[in-house]
């Protein structure tokens, strides 16, 4: 890259924190360091040239978990453990919405659904368990969270009864990053666009960093690229793609909420009187653990047959967009928050949760500095 004296001058020398990554985790680490340490000298890399990975591509739900997910997660987690996870989440929801503001987001508190499709067995399971998981929680919430509710949107083929979760919200995926884009500016933080990092070795105290257009240094480095972290770092995190679509709009759309199918494989919302439709990455979970973007026949097919027999039923509607997104899961739902060598740290791995837990991750991998 043909770089000017000036530009490498104020720009790539004397690099304190260096940031991959300008996602929800990654613009908040750089908050989080600016606000521990005001003269140093920040510099975010990002691969694309919007916010690459998940967090300009989600579906804009402030969520925490439906109830069958925190049933699935107690197969594999501890009460204790899951009780954390849930904690988490809310505190990293109101992280975001305290530092961006609800107005500002477009934050609509209008609860969530978990729609279950005609005689699923999963259902009764969480009905049965509804008062054990509200118990868990009620340390948390002090009020219960799930509660039946009848089929108000008028879904076919489901249950008669949706499962009501009173404290979830939805936002503004758009306004939220768009804001907190604006705030790392103002706090004299810069961002380079379309810059890969390639590889990084330390010598002496510093990080080397190589990108595919430059090489520079810094004090330190910190990663926050979730969803492509096994690009550049030995964790136990995977890329999992998330396809969506959104409709065009629709009139007098009597939808109003976040909603969730099939263990939250599947999620849908309203959003500018349009249905914005995304899951179905477990019809193929190998197909989908892939770093590309782009949508299958097989997901988009049986998107499209979900909202034509279950959610719009008698609506006539049109797909108007389709885009994907790239997130980081693994086998534990804990994220990876941690110090790899002395100056090299990470905060990856948000499986699907970036919203609500990407906030609180970013100031987390900030405090190990």
């Amino acid at each position: 890259m043909n770089l000017s004296y000036w530009e490498l001058k104020s720009w790539l020398t004397n690099i304190d924190f260096a940031i991959v990554g300008s996602g929800i985790v990654g613009l908040n680490c750089a908050l989080q360091l600016r606000h521990r340490f005001p003269e140093s000298k920040i510099l975010v890399l990002e691969k694309g040239y919007l916010p690459q990975g998940a967090s300009t591509k989600n579906a804009g739900f402030a969520c925490f978990g439906s109830l069958s997910e925190l049933l699935n997660d107690l197969k594999t987690h501890s009460e204790e453990e899951v009780l954390g996870l849930v904690k988490d989440r809310v505190q990293g929801l109101k992280v975001l919405r305290e530092t961006l503001g609800d107005a500002i987001i477009d934050y609509k508190a209008y609860g969530g659904y978990e729609v279950f499709l005609s005689e699923d067995e999963l259902f009764q399971e969480c009905v049965s368990n509804k008062d054990k998981i509200n118990t868990l929680l009620k340390p948390l919430f002090d009020d219960e969270v799930f509660s039946l509710k009848p089929n108000l949107f008028d879904f076919s083929n489901v249950e008669t009864q949706y499962i009501f979760n009173q404290f979830e919200g939805q936002l503004d995926t758009g306004k939220m990053m768009q804001a907190l884009l604006n705030k790392v500016r103002q706090a004299d933080i810069n961002i380079l666009n379309n810059i890969t990092m390639e590889s990084f070795s330390e010598e002496n105290d510093r990080v080397f960093i190589s990108t595919n257009q430059f090489e520079f240094s810094a004090s330190k480095l910190l990663i926050a690229n979730n969803g492509f972290a096994a690009q550049l770092l030995n964790e136990n995190v995977k890329p999992a793609r998330a396809q969506v679509l959104i409709t065009k709009p629709i009139k007098d759309l009597h939808i109003k909420g976040a909603f969730h199918l099939d263990k939250g494989y599947y999620y849908f919302r309203n959003i500018d009187d349009r249905v914005l439709f995304g899951g179905g990455r477990n019809l193929d979970f190998k197909a989908e653990e892939t770093t590309d973007f782009g949508q299958t026949q097989l997901v988009q097919e049986k998107l499209e047959d979900i909202l034509k027999t279950t959610i719009l039923p008698s609506t006539p509607f049109e797909i108007e967009h389709r885009w994907s997104g790239i997130m980081g899961v693994g086998v534990q739902k804990k994220p990876i928050v941690k110090q790899l060598s002395n100056n090299v740290f990470c905060g990856v791995r948000l499986g699907g949760m970036g919203v609500a837990i990407g906030s609180l991750v970013g100031k987390d991998l900030a405090s190990l500095v």
